[in-house]
């Protein structure tokens, strides 16, 4: 049994009211809680700090928590919706974006499992081989380093880990145009598993000077001592929607199934 969540904002710097905007007929975080639900989860809520987003899920049967619009992360927002909810220290809490339409249900309920297994971490993730050298040295593409127990050791935007003998050719600021063979260089996946109990601590840790610098809030529960296991998928997840071409793409797609 687990619960998801799915942190929902109006404002966005290239889509403003993404959360509402129209897929095939529905809210894009409707299609999002519809998705979820499809994973097996006991319950699917929708936590916005905009009244409007939480009247268009409840439209459609999904259930809203109003949360406060100051929050600096969508980790605090999800530990105020996890207190508001009532949920035990060991209930675990799905984090889903919402806007991730394509996000695959079976990944969703990958992630409760995993964490419901792994009694010693307080997070779940995932991630997946990196192939290609374009990627490895995007700074916008998050990469993640694992222990012989799938336990992340740390999170970057840098190339990691780096492989010394093979890009020591390299010039100064070239990268290279391949990956050695057998580089272990993952891409980490923001889709994360949380017990509530460590939902409600987040708040209350100091953030890290890892964390200001890479950008990245998981780097504040490693600071802090936390375990965060990995599982490492195979292929891509599908995108979210980050820009009106994806949100067309998108919507391509729904059509295309509804068809």
């Amino acid at each position: 049994m687990f619960t998801v969540l799915i942190p929902a904002r109006y404002a966005s710097t290239r889509l403003p009211g993404k959360p509402l905007a129209d897929i095939a007929g529905k809210p894009m975080v409707v299609r999002v809680a519809e998705n979820a639900r499809a994973s097996g989860a006991s319950r699917v809520v929708v936590a916005t700090d905009d009244t409007r987003i939480a009247d268009a899920a409840r439209a459609h049967g999904v259930d809203a928590c109003l949360t406060r619009s100051d929050h600096p992360t969508g980790t605090d927002r999800l530990a105020e919706a996890a207190a508001a909810l009532g949920l035990a220290d060991d209930a675990i809490v799905v984090n889903v974006q919402g806007d991730e339409p394509l996000l695959a249900p079976a990944l969703v309920a990958r992630m409760a499992a995993l964490l419901a297994t792994r009694p010693d971490a307080s997070i779940a993730t995932a991630c997946h081989a990196i192939h290609d050298a374009a990627e490895a040295f995007n700074p916008n593409v998050v990469k993640v380093v694992l222990d012989r127990a799938g336990f992340a050791l740390y999170f970057s935007r840098a190339t990691i880990p780096w492989a010394r003998d093979a890009f020591a050719g390299s010039g100064p600021g070239a990268k290279p145009d391949r990956l050695p063979e057998g580089l272990p260089i993952h891409r980490h996946y923001g889709l994360y598993a949380y017990r509530a109990g460590f939902l409600r601590r987040f708040p209350t840790l100091s953030p890290a000077p890892i964390e200001r610098f890479e950008a990245l809030e998981q780097l504040r529960a490693l600071w802090h001592g936390e375990r965060i296991v990995v599982e490492v998928t195979e292929g891509t997840p599908a995108p979210g929607v980050d820009t009106p071409e994806d949100l067309e793409r998108v919507r391509a797609l729904y059509l295309a199934r509804e068809a």
